[in-house]
């Protein structure tokens, strides 16, 4: 008949079930606590070099074109069990220490996500690795940081478990509402399909800074990228499974374990995102106004209207086709250099617009612009509820910071506990 204390994992072994078994024995019971002792070492190690293991791959592991690493993302910091915790903590030691080169490891990306009475408060059971990961990060800037308790960030599910949680992908993009299912409001299973990106600062100088001209342009362009949107996505739903071997073969995809091989994908394709991206917000508001929305609470006011304006044009898209249409704050740096490069060209350098290297991504302010942390904080946050399909918000410390684990742990504080007033939700502490 097997016993009770057959029964105990490793992991969850209570140490105190010694004294039920060993009552006359103190030699035995020390025994048994130094073994258990040596497993969880032995354990503990295990766990590190797999974790080393896994960051050493996802940094030498090309693509088929021997030139690329997958793009790999990893979110965490709210698992509080004790297997949990141990790969956390391991994970984040193993990102720390690199991968035998000078050289920090590119992937994955790594979010780690802040949540009140998880590991956000100093009694909550994952302070220490919230801990953790600001030393590491103020020394070397691996981590990024989301804000689970801003509003739109919260779950109005009863589901408490890794479903119920939003998760970012890459720096900033996002993924959690579902139009299709509310049921199935989740990060987990579902992707962004498609991205088309609109340049603002064109669309601004082209309409010579007449706000009216503006929005004539801006809709326009909106319906184009709309149909640009749709036709891609009925180009992907034409697909069958066995195109997707991985993804939607292995159930991967949301729904996907449901289809047959030959089946055509648009029954789980629907979960996915189409995204509608906006560059240089700053730059169109210097054409429009005289100044960008850090210069002037003006601009301010006219760059929340402009893309709560697309927000809402996204949600009408949404409704009349019953897909994943959102406004996603584009920060991909070789767009942002092609595309100014090619507005110099065609209109020459104009002052704080085209007399730069490249555009600010979505609606930030530019770099080279003198502004405090927590003006800066107040600014860019108020777009995060506007941009549910991605953002950011970076803050430069200085290199002089470096190792400065009370600055780090300040500016996130500052922004979370500025949550309910600014609501933002994705964090960026940079050099």
């Amino acid at each position: 008949m097997e016993r009770e204390i057959d029964k105990i994992t490793t992991i969850d072994f209570d140490i105190s079930i010694f004294d039920t078994y060993c009552r006359d024995s103190e030699q035995l019971k020390r025994l048994f606590r130094i073994t258990y002792d040596k497993a969880i070492r032995k354990t503990d190690k295990a766990v590190y070099q797999a974790m080393e293991a896994f960051v050493y791959n996802l940094n030498t592991m090309r693509s088929k074109a021997g030139a690329v690493l997958p793009n790999t993302t990893v979110s965490l910091g709210t698992d509080t069990s004790k297997e949990g915790r141990m790969i956390t903590k391991n994970f984040l030691l193993a990102m720390e220490a690199g991968i035998g080169t000078p050289e920090l490891p590119r992937y994955p990306k790594t979010i780690f996500k802040v949540k009140e009475e998880i590991n956000y408060d100093k009694k909550s059971p994952n302070y220490d690795l919230f801990e953790l990961a600001c030393k590491i990060n103020s020394e070397k800037l691996l981590f990024s940081f989301a804000f689970l308790d801003s509003e739109f960030n919260k779950s109005d599910s009863d589901r408490k478990d890794e479903y119920s949680e939003v998760a970012y992908m890459g720096s900033s993009r996002r993924v959690f509402e579902n139009i299709i299912d509310e049921s199935k409001k989740t990060s987990i299973g579902r992707g962004n399909l498609s991205i088309t990106t609109i340049n603002l600062p064109k669309l601004s100088i082209q309409s010579e800074g007449d706000i009216k001209k503006f929005y004539l342009k801006l809709d326009e362009k909106l319906d184009m990228v709309k149909e640009q949107l749709l036709d891609r996505y009925e180009y992907q739903a034409d697909k069958r499974v066995y195109n997707f071997p991985f993804l939607i073969g292995q159930g991967v995809w949301m729904d996907s374990e449901k289809l047959k091989p030959r089946d055509r994908l648009r029954r789980v394709n629907k979960y996915g995102t189409l995204s509608i991206g906006f560059m240089g917000l700053a730059e169109c508001l210097v054409v429009l106004t005289g100044q960008h929305h850090g210069e002037s609470e003006k601009a301010q006011k006219l760059g929340l209207e402009i893309v709560k304006h697309m927000k809402e044009k996204a949600e009408e898209f949404s409704k009349f086709y019953n897909l994943n249409f959102n406004i996603y704050a584009a920060k991909e740096e070789h767009l942002l250099r092609t595309c100014m490069e090619i507005d110099k060209t065609m209109y020459g350098k104009i002052k704080g617009v085209t007399d730069k290297n490249k555009y600010t991504e979505g609606f930030m302010i530019p770099e080279d612009y003198n502004i405090s942390f927590d003006d800066k904080i107040n600014v860019e946050s108020k777009y995060h509820s506007l941009t549910l399909g991605g953002h950011r918000m970076v803050i430069d410390i200085g290199s002089k910071s470096i190792g400065n684990i009370k600055l780090q742990k300040d500016l996130i504080t500052k922004m979370k506990e500025a949550e309910a007033r600014i609501r933002r939700v994705y964090y960026q502490i940079k050099i």
